[in-house]
């Protein structure tokens, strides 16, 4: 099966500080890959040069056969067409959550405002918000702004989509309702890569684990194996599952 989003020898610098070191990994269509490890190990930078919110110096990135890396290939058309969902919503405050998602598809897709509004809200019901159409982001929880944010990343049709720790912001309460909405998602197939401490969900949902430790992709492995043969796994993954799985 080709991959999806290829991942091939990325390096990145800020200055001389280097925060990628020679990355290399596939994700295929309709794979869960969950990307962890400890603070600051380049977790969030990585996901980022996917969809080139984050431009790298060395290797290439293709996402469904186009080159992110070319200086031809047209990066707004691509982002369009790969969702992201950030830690802090990024809602803008002024539109109702109907409207937030309308407004890309309006600009970017060429919509009209009916067909958007209409595929917004089938989108707020799919996610569990219909009940709350006409409110604005700042009448709403961060649970449900947060599922706004997918909402708003699914009206673009995305091939794939990434999620930069989606619930770390939010209250313990409130993680569930986005992870349910994000295992939803993984079961009818969408390419994911997820970037998350929430082992529960990467063990129930993801297909592969990728571990990464300063800038470095340490471990990428199929999540029974990440999990269950701790003892196979790197000193440095081996001390980050202890930390977290005794919980």
């Amino acid at each position: 099966m080709s991959a999806m989003i290829s991942i091939q020898h990325v390096s990145k610098w800020y200055g001389d500080f280097q925060v990628l070191t020679d990355c290399t990994t596939d994700v295929k269509k309709g794979e869960v890959v969950v990307v962890c490890g400890p603070s600051g190990s380049g977790k969030s930078t990585l996901i980022k040069t996917v969809n080139a919110l984050e431009p790298f110096q060395k290797g290439d990135i293709i996402v469904d056969g186009i080159s992110v890396g070319d200086p031809k290939t047209n990066l707004p058309k691509l982002r369009s067409r790969v969702g992201m969902v950030f830690q802090h919503f990024e809602l803008f405050p002024h539109l109702s959550i109907t409207e937030n998602p309308a407004i890309a598809q309006i600009k970017v897709l060429g919509r009209s405002r009916d067909e958007a509004m209409a595929k917004g809200l089938k989108l707020l019901e799919r996610v569990g918000l219909k009940a709350h159409a006409d409110k604005f982001p700042g009448q709403l929880s961060g649970g449900q702004q947060q599922r706004v944010a997918i909402a708003r990343a699914l009206a673009m049709d995305p091939i794939a989509m990434l999620f930069d720790e989606p619930t770390s912001a939010l209250d313990p309460e409130m993680v569930n309702e986005v992870l349910d909405v994000m295992v939803e998602l993984a079961q009818e197939g969408m390419t994911m890569m997820c970037v998350t401490h929430e082992m529960g969900f990467a063990r129930r949902v993801a297909n592969r684990v990728i571990f990464m430790d300063r800038g470095c992709i340490v471990e990428d492995c199929a999540t029974e194996e990440f999990f269950g043969n701790i003892n196979a796994r790197s000193e440095r993954a081996r001390q980050f599952l202890s930390k977290i799985l005794q919980h």
